[in-house]
């Protein structure tokens, strides 16, 4: 099923306005209805949770300026040139403040989430004739945690909302610790997995699977650092037979393959009705396309692209030190001058009318223009503006098998671990050397864990886990040396929580603010 799940009541419109403001928590509507009031039974109770799925697609989040934020938050990438926006810019150098409008916009986006998922957790209680109501409530639990973990691993500690707030002075609440944020999160991921079913048939297929939900707790319990509780979970997915590699790299990364058997969790798009403005009747998130081929393709605004940090990360037989075989998720990542697209019809030149924009990288000793190829269309067209239907891919089963091999690895089993990294360098379309190469040996602890960070940043580049595996070395002590250029201590390990969030929570301070800010 390609189209998202869509609420189409506007009770559901009007219900949800307190959270069309800039802040975490607004005021009730008086003339909106309660829960209670509304979800009555299982259709109703669907629609709900439909509307929690698209405020996941929308412009704050999946839509435009989630994938943004986390981007810019990483070393994978570099301004295309002087056309990237300056709130975008301030996150690429480290100059944001409280209030930059691309990171409030997420902060908003997830606010919206939690209190759609609120709304149905709290009405389910009044749902009758619900033959299915433990999974649609599971599947709002998933959404608030990742919700949570989002807000969780780029800010901090943030007000803990477990539900719809009565009054103002309810929706004020006071800013909870990072610890008591990830305790809420294993609490409610634990539970709901036996409420959710592994593979989904027919219409249903893109909702949150048991699968997801012991993938996103195993990144909560990493981020922990227990790594124990975290292969415990990753297992049942292994286990589960359910998910496999895709035998080509690229068919995570297109329209036409959704919902693929790597799979885990994915945000889908029906490719229409993508509103640039960030705006409308539900705060923007009427949209059904997503705008990363725009944003980041060759022929496009190229906004981002590709840092010579991530690109000398794959192995080459052209490096200054030659590996035995160049890593072909180079090619399928990225394009660069020479290259096909358009079904073989088009070819990737600098031209006087700019149809490489921005600037280039001196890559092997050679000064060219690299672009992003991964999640975008260009692969079967030649459009210089497009917004589609490319889903997003949020959790693959290649990261599962990556995360067992970092469990594996501080657990002290190295050949465990090296076994998970070879069979994803194995696919059909990679077929990249086994480790041990002479570039990345394996014998002792130091040097799994580095084939790790290798193998998961070529892997997974652009995918917005970069900048969450930064956070959660650098904590742990295991960032040696730092990737940010402008990394300073005690500053700039999270995002300041927006200005507007002390405007109108009377239960924050100055004092509550993120160092540095």
């Amino acid at each position: 099923m390609k189209k998202q799940f869509r609420s189409k009541t506007s009770f559901i419109t009007v219900l949800l306005l307190m959270a069309c403001s800039d802040t975490l928590l607004d005021k009730s509507n008086p003339n909106g209805g309660t829960p209670a009031s509304y979800y009555a039974n299982e259709n109703q109770l669907t629609q709900g949770v439909n509307a929690i799925y698209a405020s996941i697609q929308s412009y704050n989040l999946m839509g435009r300026e989630w994938f943004f934020t986390n981007d810019l938050r990483s070393d994978e990438m570099k301004a295309g040139g002087g056309q990237l926006e300056a709130p975008r810019l301030a996150l690429l150098i480290g100059t944001n403040n409280t209030t930059n409008a691309v990171a409030q916009s997420v902060y908003q986006g997830l606010a919206q989430t939690v209190l759609r998922a609120n709304e149905v957790i709290d009405g389910s209680a009044n749902t009758k004739d619900a033959p299915n109501l433990n999974r649609l409530v599971a599947e709002a639990k998933f959404l608030r945690a990742w919700s949570y973990y989002e807000w969780v691993t780029l800010w901090g500690g943030v007000p803990l909302l477990t539900k719809v707030p009565q009054s103002l002075a309810d929706a004020s609440q006071p800013r909870a610790t990072v610890d008591e944020i990830i305790a809420f999160l294993i609490s409610d991921l634990s539970t709901i997995q036996a409420d959710l079913p592994l593979p989904y048939t027919g219409n249903n297929v893109g909702r949150v699977t048991k699968g997801a939900a012991q993938a996103l707790l195993g990144r909560v319990y990493m981020t922990k650092g227990d790594y124990a509780a975290a292969k415990t979970e990753l297992l049942k997915i292994v286990s589960s037979g359910t998910y496999s590699l895709m035998a080509n790299y690229e068919d995570n990364f297109k329209e036409e393959t959704p919902f693929n058997a790597e799979s885990v969790f994915e945000i889908g798009y029906a490719g229409t009705n993508f509103n640039w403005n960030g705006t409308g009747d539900d705060n923007g998130s009427n949209n059904e396309a997503i705008s990363r081929t725009q944003e980041y393709s060759a022929i496009g605004w190229r906004n981002l692209v590709p840092s010579l940090n991530l690109l000398n990360a794959y192995e080459s037989t052209t490096a200054a030190v030659p590996d035995a075989k160049t890593d072909p998720r180079f090619g399928f990542n990225f394009y660069k001058k020479g290259d096909v697209f358009n079904n073989g019809n088009s070819k990737i030149e600098v031209t006087s009318d700019g149809a490489v924009q921005g600037d280039e990288v001196v890559y092997q000793s050679v000064s060219q223009k690299i672009s992003w190829k991964k999640y975008t269309a260009l692969y079967k067209n030649n459009s210089t503006f497009y917004t589609g239907a490319m889903n997003m891919r949020i959790i693959r089963y290649a990261e599962v098998l990556i995360n067992l091999a970092e469990c594996e690895q501080v657990a002290g089993n190295l050949a465990a671990a090296v076994g998970y990294i070879n069979q994803i360098r194995a696919r059909a379309s990679v077929a990249m050397p086994a480790l041990p190469t002479a570039k990345y040996p394996t014998g002792t602890a130091a040097e799994v864990f580095a084939a790790i960070q290798h193998e998961k940043m070529v892997e997974f580049a652009g995918e917005q886990l970069r900048n969450k595996d930064i956070l959660r070395w650098r904590k742990q002590g295991k960032l040696i040396p730092e990737v940010i250029s402008y990394f300073q201590p005690n500053k700039y390990e999270l995002l300041p929580i927006p200005q507007i969030e002390f405007s109108t929570n009377a239960k924050l301070t100055n004092s509550d603010q993120n160092p540095g800010y």
